[in-house]
């Protein structure tokens, strides 16, 4: 054609205008030649034809179309079926599906033509778990992963644990636990390093805070005078001695008496009226006490009995009360007295935000730390032989940790602080670059003697915690 305009002939004879188009790369997966039409006929289809007729007879179905990356395999017939390989874009549309044919056995293979390896075999890749009937599945190409039951994709890799029912193993997209995890994972919390357990030891008991050597100073001094004031009654029969020794002794113990039951509500009296210091000025290495709302830190804790999530203190004790002939919860349990038998109290580190300043402290509580806590039962259950079948909780808690509740008068308490609670904090200011901590101090806080209360003074040693329970202690009739 003679024109100034570039034209070219195309394979049909076309002549038309413009430059030849250079042809594209394709990768041999993708490429697929467009087959003629056969009208289904197996026999029509030439080589691919022979190359999947394995009985020569064309009773094998075939269904040839294009495919994705993760292949469909929702057909409800029983024969085995192949796919053929990936379809470029432009001859989608002229290639159809078609069923030939009966069904097939359920022994037969499923395979697809694709690639071949050096053998001269087609590659095998296998798509995931084999669906029911022992059908083999071959497919070629790139695989999409196997979802989940739910069809949602989760990040991270893929783990070995529970399949569900198409035989995947199943993902989640949040920890999902049993109940014998759950009560794993709260036994290892508890064993942890970053909580702190505490015993009885560690809470307020006035003989433990008197000194010993005074103590055992008026004991001896006290039976001196009891022996010289009856001898002087024998001897010259006068009484005055003795009875000054008994007048003194009596209010003596008066005030150990008195100190013995009325002590810990003296000390949380001190506490409370203790002032309340602001972070924002308070100094390296200053004694303070702070108010303020919690919150938890990196390993939150679990109540015992009730299961109250979140919490960074708890405490579950189980009293027993001893009579006659009842059996002692304790070595050191008296007759007619309440006597600890079992004891769960943790504490951890948390956070504490100021009433005053509006900061927010770390206090280390955890990792094994000094801690004298102060705070109320939020519950109070008491059994005896008549009703102890009565509450499940009950029995599933002592269950649990192998007790015997033969015919025995008990009372469990629990205590806790949980995330959002207001609380009171005293301990030494720790500035360390940009973290405001507040941790135990070096030497025990004294509260001094109180003379208007009679009560003589005592050592908080460690942080001090103090939450007051507003409501009111619930005794449970179970």
């Amino acid at each position: 054609m003679g024109s100034r305009f570039p034209s070219h002939q195309l394979s049909n004879g076309l002549y038309v205008s413009g430059r030849p188009e250079q042809p594209k790369e394709r990768q041999p997966t993708m490429s697929s030649v467009a087959m003629p039409y056969t009208g289904g006929d197996i026999k029509k289809s030439g080589e691919l034809g022979k190359m999947f007729d394995i009985h020569g007879d064309g009773s094998r179905s075939r269904k040839s179309g294009p495919i994705s990356n993760a292949p469909t395999r929702t057909g409800s017939f029983g024969g085995a079926a192949s796919h053929s390989g990936p379809i470029v874009q432009n001859s989608v549309n002229r290639v159809s599906s078609s069923n030939v044919g009966g069904s097939g056995s359920a022994s037969m293979k499923k395979s697809n033509s694709g690639p071949l390896n050096k053998h001269g075999e087609p590659v095998k890749k296998s798509s995931g778990p084999q669906a029911g009937g022992g059908v083999s599945r071959q497919n070629s190409g790139p695989l999409a992963p196997i979802l989940p039951a739910t069809g949602l994709i989760t990040s991270g890799p893929i783990s070995s644990g529970p399949l569900n029912s198409s035989g995947a193993p199943r993902k989640a997209s949040g920890p999902l636990e049993s109940t014998s995890s759950m009560k794993h994972h709260a036994a290892s919390i508890v064993h942890n390093q970053a909580v702190t357990k505490l015993t009885q030891e560690d809470e307020y008991s006035f003989h433990k805070s008197f000194p010993k050597l005074i103590l055992w100073a008026m004991g001896l001094l006290f039976v001196m005078g009891f022996i010289a004031g009856g001898f002087i009654l024998g001897a010259v029969h006068n009484p005055i001695l003795l009875i000054v020794v008994v007048v003194l002794f009596s209010a003596v113990a008066a005030v150990f008496t008195w100190n013995t039951f009325w002590g810990r509500r003296a000390i949380t009296g001190f506490i409370a009226q203790y002032p309340d210091a602001e972070l924002r000025t308070a100094r390296d290495g200053q004694f303070v006490k702070v108010s303020g709302v919690v919150t938890c830190g990196n390993v939150p804790l679990e109540s015992s009995f009730q299961k109250v999530p979140r919490c960074v203190y708890t405490s579950t004790s189980l009293f027993e009360y001893r009579g006659w002939d009842s059996k002692a919860a304790n070595p050191s349990h008296r007759r007619f007295t309440w006597g600890l038998r079992s004891l769960e109290r943790h504490v951890v580190d948390f956070y504490i935000s100021d009433f005053q300043s509006g900061l927010r402290a770390l206090v280390k509580t955890g990792y094994g730390a000094r801690v004298t806590p102060y705070v109320d039962e939020s519950v109070v259950i008491d059994i005896n032989p008549s009703n102890k079948d009565m509450s499940p909780d009950f029995v599933r808690w002592i269950s649990e940790r192998n007790l015997s509740s033969d015919d025995r008068v008990m009372r469990l308490k629990e205590g806790y602080i949980k995330e959002g609670s207001t609380v009171s904090v005293m301990g030494v200011v720790q500035r360390n670059d940009n973290v405001l901590m507040i941790v135990p101090p070096p030497e025990p806080l004294p509260t001094g003697c109180q003379w208007s209360k009679c009560i003589l003074p005592a050592n908080l040693e460690g942080i001090v915690l103090r939450c007051e329970d507003t409501s009111k202690i619930d005794v449970i009739p179970v």
